[in-house]
């Protein structure tokens, strides 16, 4: 069978190949550093195809454009430089599987060849979205094939759902295979760049390397649009591809690089890949799982840890939430019947979801958070919305928010939430405590 070795995000300004970039590349050189490492690690993984999901080729809004010709070909002519050219084997093959898969489900997709190229007035040759990345990758690693994919203006769970469908081919196939999601950041850096000045540049910039460096690729795919189209990037599709096709695996994050020269944002990524989860994932997700089809609980392991700690157990589709319950407090006897527990609870009894059908269940994404011991605090200025989660209380109402999650974006912000949780009026006298959790994945 099989698999997605590894996935990258490379950015593809132009300027930072020496030819074209004149001297001026030097100005990037953390990227361009961070370009040969990708392409080092990619040699030494040896796909035999490399999967390239690029904004600046084709671009339909209700579709996704794959490349079917055998030969792809492309050149730097649009930058000064027609003398750069470059020539890749299309893995026609796997092309095909992913065109019939995406259609079995309902993912529009059309393929660009020369009839298609004269028939909508498109270019059809590689576009530099591609061909920068490849520029770097070519001169440490040469034998593989290529597939050449633009996203199309579709929803974010299209999109996502679409990488599933790359990674589902892939494996049917027996092919080895990395996914890079090419494309730069923010545009409106500084009044210098292309576009101008905005502050939700740096601002999508920081919360997309951050969720790269903490391996949060489902929360790519709920990432807050608005701000993205204020900050003029070109990445954020790419990334939501990329996010479905390693959607299945365990992560392990390395950001090489991130700097904002010329007024855009540049980073370079790694994310290592396996199909091993944590034993606490694991079990949540069998636990669930057997409830769902057998309607009882699963009997408990046999290697009870004698562990007692507070656990909240989150179910997640498509990279938008599904489910989510937990305890504050150990209520169990141990900390693996707490996890058999809330995983059912997190399935089957939040009151914001419907139960989990038994054909949801391959498509469902589980975390486990273990909870510290919680300690009273007498200021927000305590509180850090990264390492700390916060729990309020008035009397017999309690409300609880978790630290690291997506869209939270101050410590006043994750306090009011956990107050509106509790039923809690900010005008009420109220306790505060603090608690750090361990996340499994």
């Amino acid at each position: 069978m099989g698999k997605i070795l590894s996935a990258y995000l490379l950015p593809h300004p132009p300027i930072i190949l020496k030819e074209i970039g004149k001297g001026r590349e030097e100005e990037a050189q953390s990227t361009i550093d961070g370009m040969k490492k990708a392409s080092i690690d990619i040699k030494e993984k040896a796909p035999n195809t490399i999967i390239i999901v690029t904004p600046h080729g084709p671009l339909f809004r209700d579709a996704i454009a794959i490349s079917k010709e055998k030969e792809l070909k492309g050149d730097f002519s649009r930058f000064g430089h027609g003398d750069l050219k470059f020539e890749f084997k299309n893995d026609t093959e796997l092309a095909k599987e992913i065109v019939e898969n995406s259609l079995k489900e309902n993912i529009p997709i059309i393929g660009v060849d020369e009839k298609t190229s004269r028939d909508y007035n498109i270019i059809k040759d590689l576009d530099h979205g591609a061909l920068v990345p490849l520029y770097y990758i070519d001169k440490e690693y040469r034998d593989y094939q290529l597939i050449h994919i633009s996203y199309g203006l579709l929803s974010p769970e299209k999109l996502f759902e679409f990488g599933k469908v790359l990674a589902n081919s892939v494996e049917v196939l027996g092919k080895d295979a990395i996914v890079i999601a090419s494309g730069d950041l923010s545009h409106r850096l500084s009044s210098d760049g292309p576009y101008d000045y905005s502050p939700d540049g740096e601002k999508f910039d920081k919360k997309i390397v951050e969720l790269i460096k903490e391996g949060r690729m489902d929360d790519i795919v709920s990432f807050d649009l608005d701000l993205a189209e204020s900050a003029g990037e070109c990445g954020l599709r790419s990334l939501m591809v990329m996010a479905g096709a390693i959607d299945s695996y365990k992560l392990d994050t390395e950001v090489f690089s991130y700097e904002g020269p010329f007024g855009v944002g540049y980073s370079t990524a790694k994310i290592d890949l396996s199909k091993e989860e944590s034993p606490y994932v694991s079990l949540a997700r069998k636990s669930l799982e057997y409830f769902v089809k057998n309607g009882e609980q699963m009997p408990a392991p046999v290697d009870i840890s004698g562990i007692e700690k507070g656990v909240f157990v989150t179910l997640k589709k498509n990279g938008r939430l599904r489910g989510c319950i937990g305890t504050i407090s150990p209520t169990r006897e141990s900390l693996e019947i707490e996890i058999i527990q809330n995983a059912i609870s997190a399935g089957t009894e939040d009151p914001r979801f419907p139960r989990v059908r038994e054909d949801e269940l391959d498509e469902l994404v589980y975390s486990v958070d273990v909870l510290e011991e919680a300690e009273e605090i007498s200021s927000i200025e305590e509180l850090d919305i990264d390492r700390y989660g916060v729990i309020v209380s008035s009397g017999h109402r309690r409300g609880l928010l978790l630290p690291n999650l997506d869209g939270i974006s101050s410590v006043q912000e994750q306090v009011e939430i956990a107050l509106n949780k509790a039923g809690i009026s900010p005008n009420e006298r109220y306790k505060m405590e603090r608690f750090e959790v361990k996340r499994y994945r």
